[in-house]
């Protein structure tokens, strides 16, 4: 099974970001559904390393949080723009959230992730590269912000690859301890 902990996004966040999709030529825009902030990719993993992550997840205590949306940016890859994102505010809580993902999937036995941590949610990817209507594209939507927003839990995924783009499937929640109480 193909791996990945994130945090879900709710309908409304998912509807604003939608709003922001198409406009650039040879984008490959994320169905609404699939948006999500990626707090640990994990990658392929059996039933016991299942389990033993379940386990070490489900140890974490955290208060839940809000989190905000805030700017658009891009990743390169080989000199040319792969990946179009939604930026996240600054937020201490989130970072302590991931560093205890990343823990707890060592802990179950998966290798430490590798690179740095840039939370981002991916609006869009470019096969060849982007044309040059991304710099529009940025200047007239960069001032893109939403929330704040709730975080309540986050979910260990199974992802399925096929021809029509990935598919998610819930493996587990993890809820976080109640701050609005």
């Amino acid at each position: 099974m193909r791996l990945f902990i994130a945090l879900g996004l709710p309908t409304e966040i998912r509807e604003s970001l939608a709003m922001l999709r198409g406009g650039i030529a040879g984008a490959r825009w994320v169905d609404p559904e699939n948006m999500h902030l990626t707090l640990r990719f994990v990658g392929d993993a059996d039933g016991g390393q299942i389990h033993d992550l379940d386990a070490e997840l489900s140890a974490i205590r955290l208060w839940s949080f809000d989190l905000t949306l805030s700017g658009l940016g891009t990743f390169e890859r080989r000199q040319r723009i792969h990946m179009l994102w939604a930026g996240i505010e600054t937020s201490p809580v989130l970072l302590d959230l991931r560093e205890r993902v990343e823990a707890a999937s060592v802990r179950a036995g998966f290798g430490p992730e590798g690179r740095k941590y840039k939370p981002h949610v991916t609006l869009a990817r470019f096969k060849h590269g982007s044309g040059p209507e991304i710099g529009a594209y940025l200047t007239a939507n960069n001032h893109f912000s939403e929330g704040p927003f709730p975080v309540e839990s986050f979910t260990l995924f199974r992802s399925h690859l096929g021809h029509g783009g990935a598919r998610y499937e819930v493996v587990q929640n993890y809820q976080l301890e109640s701050a609005y109480a």
